[in-house]
Order: C-alpha cells, then structure tokens, then sequence
C-alpha cells in the first residue's frame, strides 16, 4: 500500500463557510438540534449502540462538533481520532466531550484521488466511521471509481457510514405505520418516498459500503428533508 502513495500528504483545508457544514451547519444545529433533528439523532445512536468492532482506535471523519453522535458510543474506545475541517467544529466537538481522550488532524481522505489509501496506511488498525460526509463528497461524482476505490482500501477495517441517499425539499409521503425499509434500487426508493415529478436529488451515495443495514429520514431543515442511509463493513 505504502509504494503506491508518494508525498505530499493531503491536508485538510479549513472550511468554515461550507454550505453543507461551517457556520450555517451550526446555526442549524442550534435551532433544531432538539427538534427537527431529534429522531434521526436518535436513529443514529441505535445504529452506533449495534456496531461493534474489536478496535480501541476510532478514526471519524467529518463529525463536525458531534450533534449525532453520543459519549456513550465515544467512551467504547481508548483514543478517538477526528478529521474535521471547520476549525470551530473541532474546538466546539472537543466542548461537548470533554472527557474523550480526542485528537484532531489534518488528513484530508475525501477530496484526493489517494485519499483512501492514505486513510488506509495512516490508520492501519483503526476502526473507521463516517458521519454524514460522503453523500457530500464530490469525489463520488467527479473521480471515476472513487467509491470501488474506497471499498478495495478499507477492506481490512472495520468501518461504517451513514450519508445522505436522496434529499427532497418537499416532505416524503407519509409512513408512520413501519420505519424506511432497505430497498433494492435507488428508484424503488425514490419511488416510495416522493411522487414524481418532485425534484430529487440523487446524492451518488447509494449502496456505498455495500451492505445496506438502515435507512433513517432527516428533517434537516423546515424546508429541507434527506433519506440517510447505515451500512457498516467487517473485513
């Protein structure tokens, strides 16, 4: 692995003013956090209190300051490693967990072409987490056989994602009777969701890690609503 890769590093840039995360991401968090946000924050920590890996490492990518995750998952390891570019994301994060032994760095794994090789060899025995980030990622759309890419370097880990499938600023049809069930195929999902012709955006992400375990609706947003989807890898 490590012949493949050659210097410079990539490096986390700040990103401050994202429109999917920064300073707009946490005004939202502040509003509806205990709102809005609230079932899918719960979804979340019953996905995360289900995976369980054999590692004391956690490398998690993207948290931002940690609005969906739990210190009760956090405390499961000995050392948590976060690569988080909103520099107030990190200093907010380490607020809110104040007692997780929490090391941010600068390995930036979702913009390169390496950038799952490098995340790979610099966290060999590490378990790896998501949060979120890779629906955002425009390597998924912009780097051929970016996602086969990610799959081949971290068949070794154990790692896991949840990342946005499908948003929608109209609100899914109704479906209190059951939660969102796994589906077979993106259009069987849309399909289920919306009624055409409501605009759907397709995030690139589905099936990413290629076991489909969940799939979360998340009222981000008065007007704005995103189909989340669990998957979790074993080597």
């Amino acid at each position: 692995m490590a012949d493949t890769l050659t210097p410079p590093q990539p490096t986390l840039r700040m990103h401050l003013f994202d429109a999917s995360g920064g300073l707009g991401y946490h005004l939202r968090a502040l509003h509806h956090r205990r709102t809005l946000w609230a079932p899918f924050i719960a979804q979340v920590a019953t996905w995360l209190d289900s995976w369980h890996v054999p590692t004391t490492h956690l490398v998690i990518v993207g948290p931002s300051a940690g609005y969906t995750l739990n210190e009760g998952f956090l405390q499961r390891f000995d050392r948590v490693t976060v690569l988080e570019p909103d520099p107030l994301a990190r200093f907010l994060l380490r607020q809110r967990f104040p007692r997780i032994r929490m090391d941010c760095e600068t390995l930036d794994c979702l913009s390169a072409g390496n950038g799952p090789q490098w995340l790979a060899q610099c966290y060999p025995d590490a378990s790896i987490l998501f949060t979120n980030v890779l629906g955002q990622s425009p390597a998924l759309s912009t780097l051929p056989r970016w996602m086969d890419e990610l799959r081949t370097a971290l068949a070794g880990h154990f790692w896991a994602s949840w990342h946005d499938v499908l948003s929608a600023t109209t609100p899914p049809l109704a479906d209190g009777d059951r939660p969102l069930e796994p589906a077979n195929t993106l259009p069987e999902l849309a399909g289920r969701c919306w009624r055409w012709p409501t605009e759907v955006c397709d995030h690139d992400s589905f099936g990413l890690v290629g076991r489909q375990e969940g799939l979360a609706l998340w009222h981000l947003a008065p007007g704005q609503w995103q189909i989340v989807e669990w998957g979790t890898h074993s080597p």
